[in-house]
């Protein structure tokens, strides 16, 4: 675990043998028996989330290349490494990214009018949720609109959109009961979105009113987060969705009423974010949400005015947007949410107005391109779809009937079947979901 000072520094360089050190953060780890390798060699165990640094050195102009020797056990999980190979120029390594993920534990579910958060258990085999004890949680803030939680499934943050704050709370990892960590945060004005960057250092808040995203590095032993340097910071008109490449080096905001994507680097341990070139880049009337697949090469924004998705492939040295052919793709219902699922071979989108629907894609890998799977029925207003870590269950959260829809997906086709006792209750303008 980190200090927010010690995650501003970044990890210490240490030059053995002469050369540069190979590193970076480890996110989600519950199990035990991970072990990383680099250039198939120089075995490094690792127990807990946060920094780590290979032992070798290796000399300015060689090459690196770190890949999980041994995936973690009791429970099981699957570790991926994002900015994992390259070329040593000057400076040590500290951003490689390793991501472990567990099948679902907890949903939680922000329900806007009754300022209230539904708590439920998750039931591995089935996707059945259970309320926990306790649920439904006080909100500590006003309107809560959306929520994340940190990649170590340690806290939940909400996103209070009419008290202008970030709620944090801290998830009991037996029960998944929340306790609030502390005072809110302070965000921008008409706060919408959330996003932990995937090195779990930076907490991303997109700021509809003011036309801003505030950004705030993690105190990982509390959960609470300060302001950087220079945040909030400029992005365009109605900020109303959040996302970064599997490796964090680019982030990503639709622009609701420019109907477009504004692009940025990210600075490595800093989490200052600067356009890039090109940026802002066109998409549709009412870009909503955006999900990038989990190779960081495509890009998917759900226009809910232009009744269409756009399409995009991902430059990965620039961080660039490129529309696939046939972007945009119509698809005959107002999109509302749009996510990928960790294997990054269906994409799914939530559909309002009058259907009132999911709606599941096969993802062609070699191109982006989508072709439709299944359609089934949600309930009102569907407004969030989120997919668990293992890509088993979709949930999505509906407004209009207070409630969670919840989904079986086949893992060959990507067709969605309702789950026994779909859809479960929550509280009232149920608007978010976030799984644990």
């Amino acid at each position: 675990m980190w200090a927010a000072a010690a995650v501003l520094l970044g990890v210490t360089a240490c030059h053995t043998g002469g050369g540069y050190t190979i590193g970076g953060n480890v996110t989600g780890l519950h199990g035990s028996g991970l072990v990383l390798q680099d250039n198939s060699g120089d075995d490094l165990p690792l127990s807990a989330n946060g920094s780590f640094v290979f032992t070798s050195g290796i000399d300015q102009g060689g090459a690196y290349s770190v890949t999980v020797k041994t995936q973690p056990s009791n429970p099981a999980e699957t570790c991926a490494v994002h900015n994992g190979s390259g070329t040593i120029g000057t400076a040590d390594i500290d951003n490689v990214v390793v991501s472990c993920t567990q099948a679902g534990r907890f949903a939680y579910v922000v329900n806007e009018s009754s300022n209230s958060i539904s708590a439920f258990s998750i039931d591995q085999a089935t996707g059945v949720l259970t309320p926990i004890p306790g649920s439904p949680f006080a909100s500590t803030g006003t309107t809560p609109v959306a929520a994340v939680v940190d990649h170590n499934g340690t806290y939940l943050y909400v996103a209070n959109h009419a008290s202008n704050s970030v709620s944090v709370y801290a998830i009991d990892s037996d029960t998944g009961e929340l306790t609030s960590a502390g005072e809110p945060l302070a965000s921008g004005n008409g706060p919408f979105a959330l996003l932990v960057d995937p090195s779990n250092q930076f907490l991303y808040v997109a700021n509809m009113m003011d036309n801003t995203v505030s950004v705030f590095v993690i105190d990982s032993s509390t959960g609470l987060a300060t302001p950087i340097n220079g945040s909030p910071f400029d992005v365009g008109t109605e900020p109303t969705s959040l996302a970064t490449d599997p490796g964090g080096n680019f982030l990503y905001v639709t622009d609701y009423a420019n109907g477009s994507v504004a692009a940025f680097s990210i600075e490595a341990g800093a989490g200052s974010i600067a356009a890039i070139g090109g940026s802002p880049f066109a998409a549709d009337t009412g870009a909503l949400s955006i999900a990038i697949d989990p190779t960081g090469t495509f890009a998917y924004v759900a226009n809910e005015s232009a009744d269409a998705l756009s399409l995009y492939s991902i430059n990965a040295d620039t961080g660039s947007l490129a529309p696939l052919s046939g972007s945009p793709l119509g698809t005959g219902s107002s999109p509302e949410s749009v996510t990928v699922d960790p294997a990054g071979r269906f994409l799914f989108v939530a559909n309002v107005t009058g259907k009132n629907e999911l709606t599941s894609y096969s993802i062609t890998p070699a191109s982006g391109e989508i072709t439709p799977v299944s359609t089934v029925a949600a309930g009102g207003f569907p407004l969030s779809v989120v997919i668990d870590p293992a890509g088993t269950f979709a949930y999505v959260a509906n407004e209009d009937t207070d409630n969670v829809s919840v989904y079986s997906i086949d893992s060959t086709t990507g067709a969605l079947t309702p789950v026994r006792g779909s859809p479960f209750a929550a509280g009232v303008d149920s608007r978010s979901i976030a799984i644990d």
